[in-house]
Order: C-alpha cells, then structure tokens, then sequence
C-alpha cells in the first residue's frame, strides 16, 4: 500500500489463540513523530476560554438575531469578557448550591449563547456537564439524568415541562435559559426542586470566587449516545481527549491550508449536544472566532446565513441536498446557453481538480463569472464548510467542491446506517469526534474518510465470516483505533466496555478498506449481519447500500428485514421503502388508469410489484447473489422520524423498532412472499 499519506509504525499481527488476524498500524504522515497530545500546562478546555478572554476580551464572541415584535434584527452579540464574567459568575452559583467538582451537571436545549455559557460555567469549576440530547425524548432525559446522577440542570424554557415531570432521584435543582413561570416553580417545589430563571441564578454567583485546580484525568463531560438498541450509553470523556482532538483539528486546519484567528464567524447550526460541534466551537473558543447561532428553524436557515456572512459553516446533507437541488433547478430553468456555459464551467473546474489542482486555483476566473453567485448564498466570505450528522451523498459533495468556493469536510458519527461511500470525515463520540480527516485539495480522497488524525492510530481486523482479510493484497476489516482521544470507558457499564476495548484497541463495528493513497473507506458495518439458513451471511447495510443506488429509493429511508419463515424453514429478505414520490408519480401516469393520492398509490399491487423489480434489478447489476435479492417490499409514503423512535438524532435506523413498528406490515409481506414460492 502506497504510504504517501500515512505511515507504518507496526507490522501486522497473524491469527493466533483464537484471534483473528490484524494488519499493520498506521499513523497520519504528519504524526510519523509521535501522536499529537496535550502540552503540559494545559490541562483542560477552560484554558482556551480563558486565554482567548483574556487576549481579545473586547471581541465578539457569542450573537443570535434579536426578534422584537415578531419582526427579526441583526445580530446581536456578547463579548468574550461579558461571557466570561457570566460563566464564573453562573459556576459560583452552583458551587452555592452544593455542586462541587467532579458532580455532575445537565444541559438540555437547543444551540444557543446559553448552552456554551453553562458549559464553561461547568468547565470554570471542573463540574462534568452532561448534554441532555434535545430530540431523545423525555423518556432517555429521565434516563440520562438518573443514570448520570445529574443533580442540576440548565434547561431551554419550552423544556422545562418535559424536565419537571420527571424530577426524581439526584435532581433538585433547574435553571431556565430564560424565564420561569409561577406555575413551573409551584410544580417543581412539590417534587422537591427548584426552579430559577437565568437572571435568578445569576445573581447568585459572583466574580470574586476561587476556581478549583484541573486535571488532565479530569471527566469533562458523559456524553450519551442514542444508540440504536437498548438504553443510551455514557460516555466518558476527559480533560485530556477533549484539548488533544481540539488541537488536532487546528492542526489540520493548518496544515491543510486554513488557519483559523479572530476574524474568522462559525454558524452555529449541528446540534451542541453531540461531541462533533462540541468539538468544533471550542476549536472556535480556542482561536478566538465570534460564533453566531441559527434561529432553530430551518425554513429561515440561509436568511440567517445571509445576516451572519459566516467564514466557517456546519451543516447537514439534508441542507446542503436542498441547496444542491435549489441550484441545479435554477440551472436548468435559465435557458439553454446558460446551462451550457455552467457546464462547461464546472467540468473545466472539476477535471483541474482531479488533476491536482488546488480547488481556488483551478479556475479563478470562472470562479467570478459563473460560480460566485453560488458562493453568494453562503454570504460571501465563506472558507470553510463542515457537513455532519448523516452522509452527503457523493455529487453533491462533488458539487459544493467545485461551486462554493470553499473546502468541504464531512464529519459523521459511525457507519451504522446504509450510505454513498461519501465521507470524508468521520468521527464516533468514542473518539471524541473526528478520527480520520480528508486532506484539503487531495480530490482522490473524495468518497473516502481521509486519514487518521493525529492523535491516534488505525489498524483493520479481519472478520472471516464475513469474508474480510485484513492481510489480503487490498487489505479490508473492521476498523480499529488506539491513541490520546479515545474514550475511558462507558459510564457505570465496565461489560459494555471490555465489549469494544480489547488490547488497548477500540473496536469501532466500521469495516474499512485502506486505499493506495493511505486514506481509509468505509464499505460496511460488522454488527448488522444475518445468517440464512443455509448458513450465508448477509452484511444487510452493505446490500441496503446497493439498494439505494437505485432512482426509486429515497436516501435514509430504505430497511431491510429478516424473514424467518418457521413452516418452511427457510430465511429471505424483506425490505420497508421510502419511494422517491416524484418517481414514482411519474410511473404511475403512464401505467395507471386512475389517479390517485400518493398513500394509495404505495398500497397500489402494481406499483409495490414495479419498485421490487427496479430494486431487484440494480442489485443484478452489482452482482448480488441470489439469496441477496428481495422477496417482497412494503412500500412506506412517510419518511422514518424520530418522534416515531426509528431513527436515531443521527440518522441511523433503530432495526429493533422499525420491525416491531412494522411487524404486521412484515408478517403481510411473509405471507405473500410463502405464496409466491413454488
């Protein structure tokens, strides 16, 4: 394997005493010294908060859209001393309240000034705060905060009610974001807890107070990962993880051509509770950039972009897809000589790209004359895009690559879900964010996850039942990692724990592939595979991934089950679509005699037999094998959410619920698929 972006720094280990075989260990070429770790004297993130208050105090650090009268202003922002002031302040107040080091502190809203403010107030006094996931539900807060022992909570006001309810145990006390009506206080009181508005708690605290020492090997926060089975999980991330990933990514930034500083606006948008934006706005804390955060509502996202002109942008591939399809349609309604010359821009740009060519000099002038409108809907002065939750399917990353003008990295919390193989980032709060990187105008890392970060090292693991080798001549297994941002453990669940750790490697279920260049791709999941009865395996999200190249399916929304048919005693796959509604509605007028809303036309015979066809027919294509092929399909018209609890905030499928939601739609597609049989 070429080792131009990674280097060796252990040879592969043969199977021995029941372990399976494992290759080489590889490090980021600009690790090749030595991993990236915390420098001594800096022993925790409220370093970077008091080091950038102290140098820039003055400057803008945290702003949202004032709205007044229903009418919404421009920003308006908080300097890094008044946040400053205010975290201390807010930390002596919970010291006040009996909250001491190493106690353990909720968070529950959506992004805001606030939640940063209750982070670095936690930070401020070595208290472990505890995000409380804002799309969970309350059944996982309650878990979470009895689980954690949280005994305080700072809570968004429309929140409180689903906090308050469930009072029990180690809570006695919440603070809201902003107000508190007399009501909430009554209801909280008689479940023996107080509830304060902001304003009320803070003046409680004061400036005049003594912080307490930090340590490395401090718990800076439990962070709790949905999961897609069982009860959330905890987990436990120190001081340490969080200042060596935070540097790393402002190692990467340089070396890859982007320095962040003080000039520079992040627009706060991925969702604070999960590691990845966490991870990026003390990045941004560290250098000294404003952040401003979005409205909450997604149908005034770019108007709030359009107000902030960020330099850096997180979002997610549901955006940047609506975006993509905003623009092309444009295109393709401008009239035949303007579509021409877009597409002659854009295949000039993208063969310089692929060439080698640095994305901002691969075609400057078009860049002015055909693109910068585009670069206009971001606000104009963009550097730097971040996409995170889900996978950005891989030409639309192609697109905003050549269009936007600005660098693109993925950041995406495991594989546990059927994708494109378009990531180019991916992290697991088990790493503490980010644990391979694309590097900046490298095109041919395109559809990969890049390298691995500086902080820790990768290595494949052959799985034999499912037919990857890590020894082989292209070397695949399940991924696994080692280093300075790893996790200590799961809270309070050592099982679960000695479960992923083995040998100091954290096992991560991602199968990989190392690629020519040293680079990493992820082709498919170890933990969902079914075994038939003739003893096949099926790695269901590597074939749920064939599936959803076909034009019918709608990315995300596509599932395949298991069907065990006892009487017969044979296994075969059964599949929950989301049809693509514009797709199908084009079918079913040149097929259909009658017109009919898009609910029945799913329940339609004819219809669910067409989708089978074309879905059977794309996995013909790429070579399925027979017993890969779907028996029957449930055709599904609503997309799969979270209020129903079968997707995860990040957009993996909770297999567990989606069967027991569909159960009696797969039993009907059991028995079809028993009387089609000869």
């Amino acid at each position: 394997m070429s080792e131009t972006y990674t280097v060796k720094v252990e040879e592969a280990r043969p199977a021995a005493d029941g372990k399976p075989s494992a290759g080489p260990v590889y490090r980021c070429i600009y690790a090749k010294d030595g991993l990236l770790e915390s420098p001594a004297g800096l022993e925790s993130p409220w370093q970077f908060f008091c080091d950038s208050a102290k140098r820039i105090p003055n400057n803008q650090m945290l702003g949202r859209r004032k709205v007044s009268d229903g009418k919404v202003g421009p920003y308006v922002w908080l300097t890094y001393q008044e946040v400053y002031d205010a975290a201390i302040r807010f930390g002596s107040a919970m010291r006040s309240r009996g909250v001491n080091p190493g106690d353990r502190c909720g968070i529950y809203g959506s992004n805001c000034p606030e939640w940063i403010i209750a982070m670095e107030a936690c930070n401020s006094q070595a208290i472990t705060y505890v995000p409380l996931y804002d799309t969970l539900g309350a059944n996982a807060v309650e878990f979470i905060i009895n689980h954690a022992e949280v005994s305080i909570a700072f809570v968004q006001e429309n929140k409180i009610p689903s906090v308050g309810i469930h009072c029990v145990n180690s809570l006695y006390s919440i603070v809201s974001f902003a107000n508190v009506s007399s009501s909430q206080k009554k209801e909280a009181e008689e479940l023996g807890v107080s509830c304060l508005s902001w304003e009320e708690f803070l003046q409680l605290g004061t400036l005049d107070c003594e912080l307490p020492p930090k340590k490395k090997t401090n718990i800076s926060t439990i962070m709790y990962t949905s999961g897609t089975t069982g009860e959330p999980k905890g987990v436990v991330l120190t001081n340490q993880a969080v200042v060596a990933e935070v540097l790393s990514v402002d190692q990467m930034f340089v070396v890859t051509g982007k320095v962040c500083s003080e000039e520079d606006t992040y627009f706060s948008f991925l969702p604070l509770a999960h590691i990845y934006d966490q991870i990026i706005e003390t990045h941004c804390i560290h250098k000294g950039c404003s952040i401003g955060f979005w409205r909450g509502d997604v149908r005034y996202l770019m108007e709030d972009i359009q107000e902030l002109k960020p330099t850096m942008f997180s979002g997610v591939p549901r955006v940047y897809d609506r975006i993509y399809t905003g623009i092309s349609n444009k295109i393709s309604s401008g009239g035949a000589l303007s579509k021409k010359l877009f597409e002659f821009a854009y295949n000039y740009k993208l063969g310089n790209m692929k060439k080698g060519m640095p994305q901002n000099k691969a075609a400057p002038l078009l860049d002015s004359l055909v693109f910068s409108k585009i670069r206009e809907a971001f606000g104009g002065r963009l550097q730097a895009m971040l996409s995170g939750a889900a996978p950005l399917p891989i030409h639309v990353e192609e697109f905003l690559r050549v269009t936007s003008g600005a660098p693109l990295t993925q950041g995406y919390v495991s594989y546990s879900m059927p994708t494109s193989d378009a990531l180019t980032m991916i992290g697991l709060t088990e790493s503490c964010s980010g644990c391979f990187t694309s590097l900046a105008d490298v095109f041919n890392m395109i559809g990969t996850v890049g390298v691995p970060m500086t902080t820790v090292e990768a290595r494949l693991e052959s799985v034999p039942e499912m037919g990857y080798d890590a020894l082989s001549s292209v070397p695949r297994g399940e991924i696994c990692l080692r280093g300075n941002t790893l996790f200590s453990g799961y809270y309070k669940r050592p099982d679960l724990t000695e479960e992923v750790i083995v040998d100091g490697w954290f096992h991560t279920g991602d199968i990989g592939e190392w690629q020519p260049n040293g680079a990493m791709k992820i082709i498919d999941r170890k933990k969902n595979i079914f075994k038939l009865s003739q003893g096949e395996y099926v790695a269901v999200e590597s074939i749920e991934n064939i599936y959803l190249q076909c034009p019918l399916t709608t990315l995300v929304h596509f599932c395949i089950f298991d069907a065990y048919l006892k009487l017969m005693q044979t296994r075969m796959l059964l599949s929950v679509v989301v049809p693509d509604r514009k797709a199908l509605e084009d079918w079913a007028v040149n097929h259909l005699h009658e017109a009919v809303d898009f609910k029945s036309l799913c329940e339609n015979p004819k219809a669910r037999k067409y989708v089978l066809d074309e879905l059977n027919s794309t996995a013909q294509k790429h070579k399925l094998r027979g017993f890969e092929m779907l028996k029957a399909v449930h055709l599904e018209p609503t997309p799969f959410d979270i209020e129903k609890d079968l997707i995860t905030p990040t957009f993996k499928l909770k297999r567990p619920q989606l069967l027991k939601y569909y159960k009696d739609k797969i039993d009907q597609l059991y028995s079809e698929a028993k009387g089609s049989k000869p």
